[in-house]
């Protein structure tokens, strides 16, 4: 097991207390003695529901009229876009929203806070997303509001998305598309071995000839089953462009010859996917170990809980690949390093007429008669950036299983850097970064094993809010500030000397639950970490927490314990462990401990406790691992509840 996740050992805490902020008296000395002599032996109880929580005091007044609130939507009534019909492309699914709360937000709270519109959150997979089912209707009205709540990150419409296509292999001659990025210089160093292609879309023709041999399981998230026949033909195409069979004698050839294909169904059977779809899809995959996928779908990175669940994939050492759209405009889509859109273009190196262009644009490839599996077990040409992406997809497929070490943000910036640069010198709206060059990306990265780019250089991080010297109570919201020279992949809020929250998405923001905080100073910091592992604290704050005190005459009543993350399933990576605690004699006075098969993992006091687990490490096997959450009162009454997760290798 790696080190306790916290300033002090477990030999501090056994012999050193006053180790643990809040401490102050024998009892609870005692209590958390007992708590770490006695977790090993305690029953693993079943998880308990967590009962509303009071707030003492209303929040701050910067949180209601905070930028980040604002950003969500500038103003009560919404964008008109948003009204749009469906045929437009704006409109959302009625009777559901997506909502992500603050980190360390307790569940009970948020519970508390969607109940008052009617909304039932259902968690996305091991993320911090939330599918919120409303009364059909009111969604407007529900994220006007949920958009300044000081305690939502953000929520938005469930928006459906339209595919991106215009409606001795025999074919492999009309691959115009192969030789110009570059495909078989690549192939003499790598086939894309090893390597998974997650395919978000209509679902894929599993039996075709030129695929059956690639397909591995996925998922249908519109019929909520694991039946992912293709339904519109859409998802066929796309996967064939990414990784058909080659060199089988038989229809056409993929970039990634010998990677495999999943595919995960977002759509209905008219081919339109939904943001929800897309966000599940990602997490689902990346829990599984999954490395690149594809999206061929319009304005994805104009979803905030899209960019959330591709973070999701690249903190785990995935990289996500969206089409650019197809409109042949100008597009304001969201500019953003979590996924990487990619343009049209023709084999003479031109933009394709009808390839949207924008900041948001990063790279282009061919897109123009790209020959690819079809439904029905037949070929032909596609024109669209649905097949730039899957073509980019590929690349990046050959480049992991070239340099199988090489982390993702290495392949992403020699993607980049060895790109074919078009149109305007360096980076331009058109092309992004330039056309993707399959030949001169796989031989940099496997010239590169030896010689790994290594950073150096923390990330800088601020606490915005509360300021020093405030005094608080009830739910407070933390506004932080975090920038990195790669980029920032974790931030904790530290408490005294508990990690309370742990976050791994921008923006970045917490929630502190203060009624777990003894009344007087309590000291905030937050820990910020970037990729490569450096890591740097911010400034001090010192407030001072001034909540009602609660008195039992005799406490016989044990805490009530529950693991918020992860959920029973598949976790790989860094997983975040988060336990929530509620007391009938007061949150302050609980200590708290989680353990990964028995061993001590991190220890605190109050209602909630984070930390993070990194599975990569060999001595962390594959496989059923048990995570158990202990809380002890002051009393010495004691709950436990535990769940167990699968760690993909």
């Amino acid at each position: 097991m790696e080190s306790i996740h916290q300033p002090y050992m477990v030999r501090d805490l056994l012999t050193h207390p006053d180790a643990i902020s809040g401490l102050k008296h024998t009892t609870r000395r005692a209590g958390l003695h007992r708590l770490l002599g006695t977790a090993m032996l305690a029953g693993l109880l079943g998880a308990a529901a967590l009962t509303p929580i009071t707030t003492h005091a209303s929040p701050p007044t910067h949180a209601n009229a905070s930028e980040r609130a604002k950003s969500n939507f500038a103003e009560e009534a919404l964008p008109a876009n948003a009204r749009a019909k469906r045929g437009g492309n704006d409109e959302w699914a009625r009777g559901r929203i997506l909502v992500t709360p603050r980190a360390g937000l307790p569940s009970k709270a948020l519970t508390k806070i969607l109940r008052e519109y009617g909304g039932k959150p259902t968690k996305i997979g091991q993320s911090d997303l939330y599918v919120v089912e409303l009364p059909e209707y009111t969604e407007e009205g529900v994220i006007a509001r949920l958009a300044r709540h000081p305690h939502i990150k953000f929520a938005e419409f469930d928006h459906y998305v339209s595919p991106t296509v215009i409606p001795n292999d025999p074919y492999y001659p009309n691959g115009w598309h192969l030789p110009k990025i570059g495909a078989p210089a690549a192939w003499g160093d790598s086939l894309g071995s090893d390597i998974t292609i997650a395919i978000l879309d209509s679902g894929v023709e599993g039996d075709h000839p030129d695929l059956a041999a690639k397909m591995v399981s996925g998922w249908n998230f519109f019929d909520n089953n694991s039946n992912t026949s293709d339904v519109s033909g859409h998802g066929t195409r796309v996967a064939g462009a990414a990784a058909a069979l080659t060199n089988n004698g038989i229809g056409v050839a993929g970039v990634a010859r010998h990677s495999q294909i999943m595919p995960i169904r977002i759509t209905d059977t008219s081919g339109w996917g939904t943001w929800s779809g897309i966000a599940n899809g990602l997490v689902w995959a990346a829990d599984r170990g999954v490395r690149v996928a594809n999206i061929s779908f319009v304005g994805v990175s104009s979803s905030l809980s899209a960019r959330n669940a591709a973070q999701y994939m690249k903190n785990k050492n995935g990289l996500v690949i969206v089409a650019a759209g197809n409109t042949g405009n100008l597009e304001n889509y969201t500019t953003t390093d979590t996924m990487i859109p990619v343009a049209a273009t023709t084999s003479s190196d031109a933009r394709a007429s009808w390839s949207s262009y924008g900041n948001y644009v990063l790279l282009s490839a061919p897109g123009a008669g790209i020959w690819t599996t079809r439904d029905g077990k037949s070929y032909g040409a596609s024109n669209g950036t649905s097949f730039s992406s899957p073509i980019t997809a590929g690349v990046i497929a050959l480049m992991m299983a070239a340099n199988p070490s090489m982390k993702n943000t290495d392949i992403e910036q020699t993607l980049f850097a060895t790109a074919v640069d078009l149109g305007a010198t360096g980076w331009d709206p058109y092309f992004g970064h330039g056309r993707v060059d399959a030949g001169a990306a796989v031989q940099a990265v496997a010239a590169t094993v030896a010689t790994p780019i290594v950073d150096t250089e923390p990330p800088q991080v601020t606490i915005l809010e509360p300021l020093s010297g405030a005094t608080v109570s009830g739910l407070v919201p933390v506004d932080i500030e975090a920038t990195d020279n790669v980029g920032v992949v974790r931030t904790e809020l530290w408490v005294n000397h508990t990690s309370v929250a742990v976050d791994t998405s921008e923006p970045f923001a917490f929630s502190w639950d203060s009624n777990g905080t003894p009344n007087g100073k309590a000291n905030l910091v937050v820990r910020a970490f970037d990729a490569a592992g450096n890591s740097a604290d911010s400034n001090v704050v010192e407030v001072n927490v001034d909540n009602d005190i609660i008195t039992v005459d005799e406490d016989i009543t044990p805490p009530v314990v529950q693991i918020i993350d992860p959920v029973a399933g598949d976790v790989s990576h860094n997983v975040t462990i988060t336990v929530n605690a509620s007391d009938d004699s007061g949150d302050a006075g609980i200590a708290l401990a989680i353990y990964i098969d028995g061993q001590l993992l991190a220890t605190g006091t109050g209602s909630t406790l984070s930390t993070n687990w990194n599975t990569r490490p060999r001595r962390v096997s594959a496989g059923t691992h048990t995570i158990q959450a202990v809380a002890q009162d002051e009393a010495g009454n004691t709950a436990t509840t535990s769940v167990n997760v699968n760690v993909v290798k």
